[in-house]
């Protein structure tokens, strides 16, 4: 029982560090296409359609983060023992 919780333990680690290390990665190339893209809108254009793709990416760059770092305001850890506590109190569950 002790080996199983351990085990579980790890892999819930080892994905939690892989989501860490892919959101690094992410805001790495972020911050290096971005500013290249604006670049580039400058050169060109005097519309400013750069600011398209750094609020997407960036919208979902700090969902990544979120949960990466186990933030989660909608479906978070309260929200999982009120939910967990419900369904146990209900009969014939």
């Amino acid at each position: 029982m002790e080996n199983n919780r351990k085990e579980a333990s790890y892999l819930r680690a080892k994905e939690q560090v892989k989501a860490i290390r892919e959101f690094c990665v992410s805001s790495i190339l972020y911050c290096i296409v971005i500013p290249v893209l604006i670049w580039i809108n400058y050169q060109t254009t005097s519309f400013p359609w750069a600011v398209f793709p750094a609020l997407g990416w960036g919208f979902g760059l700090v969902l990544k983060g979120m949960a990466a770092h186990g933030i989660n305001p909608l479906w978070g850890k309260v929200w999982e023992q009120r939910k967990i506590q419900e369904l146990m109190n209900k009969e014939g569950f």
